[in-house]
């Protein structure tokens, strides 16, 4: 039943944006002749909306946006086999005003598709850039694992990784920031990534006389592998790829089975944006595969809010359309 139900909202969604399509191509066509001066969008709106006055979506302002996604997948065939065809309506709509290069588009397009995100996620990966975060962490997966599994593993990372939903607004330790962590687990787990499982926070493993604990552990449910988690508060220190080292071996050692999981891989996390050298040195030094990566909680770094819109530019961009 439920399998049934999803085929069937598919088959709408796809026929809705097919006739969204449709009516965008013929805007552009009446645009060519008549000029955006003969206000056909207006004519046309007014037209639709008495020949079919249950319909729903005919106003002005949405026309504009059927006449962008023409205008930005022009070829009806090739739009409705993309990855854009499997989104909603107001998905489609937010990769129109958030984004400007068609690429970017298609690339939030196809992982909002393949991983499932809600339109409250791909706002928030557009909002963090995520395309300039994924992969992003150096690593020395490449010296410690085959070509393949390193580009698989690689693709694990982000740098920096964005917190924002915690909602924390001044400094914490690391074990209240564990907790925040564990209190928000499935904005968490998205965060660091799809198909991304919850194993253990403080996990223990006795060694020797004492004990060895791993902050959080995860598994990915996609390449078939743990990942080590290790949070600091501060600044990078050699000293950490070091342990992290260890508990990946552990980790290794203790849980994986070699038959069926890929190699154990670590990712240490600071506040601080790691100094370049320091941790290149480091990962040459470290025996198992880790990346050095920095987290946000709080505001977005320099970089990232550079890359956003100011102002000016957003109420440039708003002002229009609240006038239509």
């Amino acid at each position: 039943m439920r399998t049934t139900q999803v085929r069937a909202a598919r088959a709408a969604n796809t026929e809705l944006l097919k006739l969204y399509h449709s009516i965008g191509r013929d805007i552009l066509e009446r645009q060519q002749h008549a000029g955006w001066g003969g206000k056909v969008i207006e004519r046309l709106a007014g037209d639709l909306r008495a020949a079919f006055p249950k319909l729903r979506g005919l106003s002005v302002r949405n026309l504009h946006y059927m006449r962008a996604v023409a205008a930005a997948w022009p070829d009806e065939a090739h739009f409705l086999q993309s990855a854009s065809a499997e989104l909603t309506w107001s998905h489609l709509t937010t990769l129109l005003t958030r984004l400007d290069e068609q690429a970017l588009r298609d690339w939030y397009a196809a992982a909002a598709a393949e991983q499932g995100w809600s339109l409250k996620v791909l706002e928030h990966q557009i909002a963090t850039r995520l395309h300039t975060r994924i992969g992003a962490a150096p690593s020395n997966f490449t010296t410690h694992l085959p070509p393949a599994d390193s580009d698989l593993a690689q693709a694990l990372t982000r740098d920096p990784y964005v917190f924002d939903h915690l909602g924390l607004t001044e400094p914490v330790a690391e074990r209240q920031l564990e907790q925040s962590l564990m209190d928000r687990l499935q904005d968490t787990l998205t965060a660091f990534g799809h198909g991304m499982s919850f194993v253990g926070r403080q996990v223990h493993f006795p060694v020797d006389d004492t004990e060895m604990i791993i902050d959080l552990l995860l598994f990915s449910l996609e390449q078939v592998r743990y990942v080590v988690i290790e949070l600091k508060v501060g600044d990078f220190s050699p000293a950490y790829t070091g342990q992290l080292g260890a508990y990946v071996a552990l980790v290794d050692e203790r849980l994986r089975r070699p038959d069926k999981h890929a190699p154990t891989v670590g990712i240490l996390l600071c506040t601080g944006a790691p100094r370049e050298q320091a941790v290149r040195y480091a990962l040459a030094g470290t025996a198992a595969p880790v990346a050095v990566a920095s987290y946000t909680y709080e505001t977005l770094p320099p970089e990232q809010r550079a890359g956003l819109p100011d102002a000016a530019t957003l109420a440039a961009a708003i002002t229009p359309r609240q006038a239509e």
